[in-house]
């Protein structure tokens, strides 16, 4: 009895904390007779400040589990400096700029920064840790450094033959 107490609890606290967000900033309702709803969350780029991403998810209040699909669009909506450049993983995988469980089961949706060095753009990608269908789910979105203080000018390489 007093594990399914326990049980029961910690699904009823997962639940209401799933719905807890500092950076929400919309809330569209997919209709009466549902549960699930589109949540429009903003996140700023912890070490490029300057860059600011948008999310959209759906949520279902009463599910243990929300569905895998996001939408994510990044914009430049401040400086960018080369120190902020300097300071990010420029590896190929990237790095983990931020993290949201969907479901108890593990899944978990992020944002990963990756940076390509030949167009010096800033890559986000926000994608699902499980599978939905046999693929996993994902979205992209790219913030070019042209036109910011980072943004260094390549000289283009002649092509000889």
């Amino acid at each position: 009895m007093k594990k399914n107490l326990f049980v029961a609890s910690t699904i009823a606290i997962a639940l209401t904390l799933s719905g807890c967000s500092d950076n929400e900033v919309g809330d569209v309702s997919l209709g009466m007779f549902t549960t699930k709803d589109i949540k429009l969350n903003t996140l700023v780029d912890p070490v490029v400040p300057g860059v600011t991403c948008h999310i959209a998810s759906i949520e279902a209040d009463l599910s243990l589990a929300d569905p895998s699909d996001s939408s994510i669009s990044c914009r430049q909506t401040g400086e960018i400096t080369p120190d902020m450049i300097a300071k990010i993983d420029k590896s190929k995988s990237g790095e983990v700029v931020f993290k949201k469980s969907k479901s108890i089961f593990f899944k978990t949706m992020k944002i990963r920064r990756i940076y390509d060095p030949q167009s010096e753009t800033l890559m986000y990608l926000s994608y699902s840790t499980k599978t939905t269908t046999g693929s996993y789910k994902h979205s992209l979105s790219t913030v070019p450094l042209w036109g910011t203080k980072a943004y260094v000018a390549h000289t283009p390489t002649a092509n000889i033959q």
